[in-house]
């Protein structure tokens, strides 16, 4: 499977979603009701989200099922169309989206901040009424751009956008890809990159999604490198590598000394399982996934 084309034509069939979520109940409350009928209680060090795109031959409302069985309380990479369904099963979109134009087209290319801004602005309310407090962005690719210019176009572009992000309470969180295997020539590709970002944007609204799998391929040393920047960080997503496949033994990441690293640092967001399942049996690949990261 070609991944790069699967998540840009899931991105691509979400953004045109408008609707506007009322919440009569919490997530979290609708979600304590739903795991007394149909789950059991995990550790609860780590709060576990799976990524949708990954599982998208299974309706979604089936693994809405089974993920509360599990104990994961988010489905995430899902706009405003699809919240109404996870909330109907207690769970929350840790990381949404809903707005801008897809991982290639992104804030380092000035002629796209007014439409960029725009989107933005006009989801930030949505997700609010929902009770979603992160969206995702992205850099854009490099086109033959020096990182150095995309720095100041980004930090342009989103400074635009702090003061609706910080009116609505809504972190943008810009994803860290690799550039090497799947997303030839993205922008931010490297940690010290969207660091040096975020220093420029200069608002607690604007901060990292650290792709484990990502990162590994790009710059590995996982564990300083959260040490060291994760403050930067409003999310992590998890991947086997390589082969972006299950997490388990089959591939080269510590993901329960990974996770152990993260919970120290007093991380207390989500983790996306954002692998995709080689085994027959995906809700199976998904629970080991989520098992392996539930640590004690």
């Amino acid at each position: 499977m070609n991944t790069n084309s699967s998540r840009r034509s899931a991105l691509k069939n979400i953004l045109g979603g408008a609707a506007i979520v009322s919440a009569p109940i919490t997530f979290s409350e609708a979600f304590a009701a739903n795991q007394k009928v149909l789950g059991a209680e995990l550790n609860g060090k780590i709060n576990h989200s799976a990524c949708r795109w990954c599982y998208n031959k299974i309706p979604l409302e089936e693994l809405c099922q089974e993920a509360v069985k599990m104990g994961i309380k988010s489905i995430e990479l899902q706009g405003p169309d699809e919240w109404p369904i996870l909330k109907k099963y207690g769970l929350t979109c840790a990381m949404p989206w809903g707005a801008g134009k897809g991982i290639n087209d992104g804030f380092n290319d000035l002629k796209l901040h007014d439409e960029l801004v725009a989107s933005y602005e006009d989801i930030f309310p949505k997700l609010k009424a929902a009770g979603l407090d992160k969206v995702i962005c992205f850099s854009g690719n490099r086109r033959g751009m020096s990182d150095e210019q995309g720095l100041e176009n980004c930090a342009i572009g989103l400074k635009r956008l702090m003061p609706s992000a910080e009116k609505y309470g809504i972190t943008m969180t810009m994803e860290l890809l690799n550039s090497k295997v799947n997303h030839p020539d993205y922008m931010c590709d490297l940690t010290k990159w969207g660091v040096a970002l975020c220093d420029k944007v200069g608002s607690d609204k604007f901060k990292l999604l650290y792709d484990i799998y990502h990162m590994q391929i790009m710059e590995g040393d996982v564990i300083a490198t959260i040490k060291k920047y994760n403050k930067y960080f409003s999310h992590y997503h998890t991947g086997g590598v390589p082969g972006r496949n299950e997490i388990d033994d089959t591939q080269e990441l510590n993901y329960p000394a990974i996770m152990r690293a993260i919970v120290e640092t007093g991380y207390k967001g989500f983790v996306g399982q954002e692998f995709i399942p080689k085994r027959p049996d995906a809700i199976a690949s998904l629970k080991q996934g989520v098992t392996i990261c539930d640590i004690a």
